[in-house]
């Protein structure tokens, strides 16, 4: 069977027990457990589908059920898997296939403004009990900052709150906007450190509900304010713009707008920060099976996709920093919270979703722990004096 052949190229270093539908049984690469882990194949079609495209059909099959994984568990399968297949695609049907969809989606796929607002509703407006099973207790769906491996996640995002506003060099009564801004955490958070005043915008209404009261909650309003706004409807002006965790939506077609809004918006002497996942992997085209359940219309560029944009923007990268292991760590940590709660989560939604949502958060932990994700922090200024010479101001 060309699968068997194609596995055992792909395994090198460790391996599995497969059992395929017909019941046959087949050692994958060299185990090194005595009691292997073995993946079950229950639908005759996958022994193909994995074959031609695993990006998309393994995930489905997983959530589905017609895939089972046993003597291990999914995190167990898929570290050996990315560790294996590394910063590489894993096949060249799969490279074809995920060039043409790619292709297809990339001149199809329009981020406009209610489709922008479609595409976070699909993720961030279900029900938002589910977030607090697995977040911090700020509510922070985002990278955190690990400065030790054994920070709790709450120490964790919390550096990177604090990372954040030293790297904004912020001061007294300027005038902020978040990008993006989630539940409100980050914009609460400046405005409680520096007494800043700070604008959110976000395309959620659930999001927007929630950050609307936490701000009374903290007696920010008159502080803190948030928009149910696209940030390419605003017309004014800022002197520290940041955004967590929206880029990855943006849409490679809207790069040039994005960039020449931030421009539009940040006054002469301002600084922007930009906190988004990346590739180090030259372009590629979207995994496929992200895209279709998880964030439609998402995008995780490479740098060089996102330098030229920068550049005709007017905008000057001053700093780029790129964490690394940090979101691994962050999205093990969402996992075992995750399924520690996987009885409150089957109250609120079924057994598919808690495999989809299982997957999704084990597979881009093992993307970022063997493969080719990372975060990108650039700091964009218009001019030179805008942020002092060293980078000492950020760790004082």
């Amino acid at each position: 069977m060309k699968l068997i052949e194609f596995l055992n190229t792909l395994f090198k270093d460790d391996g599995f027990l497969l059992i395929d539908a017909d019941f046959n049984k087949h050692m994958i690469g060299n185990p090194k457990k005595e009691k292997p882990i073995t993946l079950k194949i229950l639908d005759k079609s996958l022994h193909t589908k994995l074959l031609l495209l695993p990006d998309l059909y393994f995930g489905e099959a997983y959530t589905n059920g017609s895939v089972v994984i046993e003597n291990g568990t999914l995190t167990e399968f898929l570290d050996i898997a990315l560790k294996n297949i590394g910063r590489n695609e894993t096949n060249s049907f799969n490279a074809a296939i995920n060039k043409i969809r790619g292709g297809y989606r990339f001149f199809t796929n329009f981020n406009l403004k209610k489709k922008s607002k479609s595409n976070v509703a699909h993720h961030y407006d279900i029900s938002e009990k589910l977030y607090d099973l697995f977040l911090d207790e700020k509510r922070q769906y985002s990278c955190a900052y690990f400065k030790n491996e054994n920070d709790t996640l709450e120490e964790a995002q919390n550096n990177k709150i604090n990372h954040i506003v030293k790297k904004l060099n912020l001061k007294p009564n300027q005038r902020v906007l978040d990008i993006g801004s989630g539940w409100g955490t980050l914009a609460i958070e400046i405005a409680k450190k520096t007494k800043c005043e700070v604008l959110g915008v976000t395309l959620s209404e659930n999001q927007y509900k929630y950050s609307i009261e936490k701000a009374k909650e903290n007696g920010l309003e008159n502080q803190v304010q948030f928009r149910l706004k696209d940030y390419r409807d605003l017309n004014e002006k800022f002197d520290r713009i940041v955004s967590v965790g929206m880029f990855e939506h943006v849409g490679r077609k809207f790069y040039n707008t994005y960039f020449n809004s931030v421009s539009n918006l940040l006054n002469n002497d301002g600084v922007a920060l930009i906190h988004t996942i990346g590739s180090v992997n030259p372009p590629r085209d979207p995994h496929p099976w992200i895209t279709k359940y998880i964030f439609p219309g998402g995008y995780t560029p490479s740098l060089s996709e996102v330098v030229k944009p920068i550049e005709k923007s007017g905008l000057i990268l001053s700093d780029l920093e790129v964490w690394r292991m940090h979101y691994y760590h962050t999205l093990k940590n969402w996992k075992e919270r995750f399924l520690d709660k996987k009885e409150k989560v089957l109250e609120m939604f079924d057994e598919k979703f808690l495999r989809m949502w299982e997957f999704y958060l084990v597979g881009c932990a093992m993307a970022f722990k063997w493969g080719d994700q990372v975060v990108f922090q650039m700091q964009l200024i218009k001019k030179h004096s805008a942020v002092p010479n060293t980078r000492d101001y950020i760790y004082r």
